[in-house]
């Protein structure tokens, strides 16, 4: 059901869930790490044994902090943590320590760019701390259901958006914008498929040009941008068509089916005293100094949309060109450091987002895989800027000779293997005879204004000169014999 209804408008805010990449969890120092046998990253604080207490890991605090100046917030330098109480088989403890009433991070915003080339800013209402649950396992046994207390514990940020979303374009805009900035502050790998990075939609409606709020319903474990949207546009056309009968929308927790692009209920919505959070005394409230504070901002790299705006500023590319920069902080590193060393800085830009990443793409690795270092691809497009090399030879065989010499000087290189374009007119002019004199007809052709048999000759006396002739100089010489 898609978002068509005018009579009605969407209102909606996401809880996103981030796995922060951490080696160990929240709590205790079992690793954190995701794919281990079941139940082998666990201890006596993991299966909350009697008298296992937690104590906290700093760099858990400092990523979340990180997201937070991310993201507008203020920061909390003083906070604490609750235990949200409920039973489930996959929470030994029979609570989780999460943050309720002083979350680290409050009162952001963010703004996300629309397909129509609006923004859209949406308030960020909260990030708080919290450990994941472990894994309740069902469809392995035909008479149990099994546990894998590996996540217990991993560590998480919940960042909790107001409910200023108002389609489904909006919801998945910020998801793919938090995913970026999580991966650019190296706070989360952002891996919705590992459910590293997960969402919680409330989905309400209201009559258009209404402000007051509707029943809203909360749709869980949403694990990519696609069913952000399906979920969104389903319940927003359920709750219409709910209304429009005379009926009346239940707050509850739904459940969204990926195959039939539906959502279901799970159980009716618990309210926060439902949980009973209170203060967790086993674990003293965190305390950021002002010098912490200072440290983390400062260690803070440019944000994506930054580096975009200053690399079209600087060089003119285009936003897509920029945005392969700016979402991508290897690359950028990489570009970095050859920059000072090209005579053509949009030289190097052009070839990262071409020839290289093709290149990259042909491999299936990331540019810090790839054994050409900076320093000798931005000596490699020198040449080829000063018409010593031709770009062909070059992607061809160059930087696959450069690969298997990781400390190769490109220029000798290049000389050893006989790549460089030669100088000798007497040896093109020999080339260019050979060639004329191969195609009579098509001289003639040429004589009588049919331009386009140029192409031929050029190719041709290419061949023979094995792609060491600078394209320009030929066409002057055959262009001379022509004559």
């Amino acid at each position: 059901m898609p978002l068509q209804n005018s009579n009605f408008e969407l209102v909606s805010g996401l809880e996103i869930h981030v796995q922060l990449n951490t080696n160990t969890k929240i709590f205790s120092a079992d690793s954190a790490a995701f794919g281990a046998s079941p139940n082998q990253n666990i201890s006596t604080v993991s299966l909350a044994l009697p008298g296992a207490l937690p104590k906290l890991n700093k760099e858990v605090v400092a990523k979340a902090v990180r997201i937070g100046l991310a993201l507008n917030c203020t920061i909390n330098q003083i906070n604490h943590f609750d235990r949200k109480n409920y039973f489930y088989a996959d929470l030994p403890k029979g609570y989780q320590i999460t943050q309720d009433n002083q979350p680290i991070c409050v009162n952001g915003f963010l703004e996300v760019e629309l397909s129509d080339g609006s923004t859209k800013k949406i308030g960020i209402n909260r990030i708080h701390l919290e450990e994941d649950a472990g894994k309740s396992i069902h469809d392995q046994d035909d008479q149990y259901s099994l546990v894998d207390l590996n996540r217990a514990g991993v560590p998480l940020i919940e960042i909790v958006t107001e409910p200023d979303i108002r389609s489904a374009e909006e919801a998945s805009a910020l998801l793919s914008e938090i995913r970026k900035l999580v991966r650019h502050l190296n706070v989360s790998d952002g891996n919705m498929e590992e459910g590293s990075l997960r969402c919680d939609a409330n989905i309400s409606i209201r009559p258009a040009g209404t402000t007051e709020f509707g029943t809203r319903c909360e749709v869980k474990n949403l694990n990519s941008m696609r069913n952000v949207r399906r979920a969104m546009d389903f319940e927003f056309g359920r709750q219409v068509e709910v209304i429009s009968n005379g009926g009346k929308i239940i707050q509850s927790t739904l459940n969204f089916d990926a195959e039939q692009g539906t959502t279901s209920p799970m159980r009716t919505k618990e309210e926060a005293n439902d949980y009973r959070y209170f203060s967790d005394p086993d674990l003293q409230p965190i305390h950021i100094s002002d010098s912490w504070l200072a440290e983390i901002k400062s260690a803070m790299p440019a944000l994506p949309n930054e580096i975009s705006k200053k690399m079209i500023a600087e060089f003119g590319i285009s936003k897509a060109d920029a945005a392969l920069f700016a979402e991508d902080l290897a690359l950028l590193t990489y570009f970095n450091v050859a920059l000072p060393l090209v005579n053509t800085k949009k030289s190097l830009i052009n070839w990262l987002i071409g020839p290289v990443r093709a290149i990259l793409n042909e491999k299936g690795i990331a540019i810090d895989a790839y054994n050409v270092k900076p320093t000798q691809l931005a000596t490699a497009i020198n040449l080829v800027d000063d018409k010593k090399i031709t770009q062909q030879i070059a992607i061809q065989q160059l930087l696959p000779a450069i690969e298997t010499k990781a400390d190769a000087n490109v220029a000798d290189l290049a000389q050893a293997l006989n790549l460089l374009i030669t100088d000798n007119g007497d040896e093109l002019g020999t080339f260019i005879d050979e060639v004329l004199n191969k195609y009579p007809q098509q001289v003639e052709a040429y004589k009588k204004g049919k331009k386009g048999v140029l192409g031929l000759f050029v190719g041709d006396v290419m061949k023979l000169a094995k792609g060491k002739a600078d394209a320009k100089k030929l066409n002057e010489l055959i262009l001379e014999k022509l004559k």
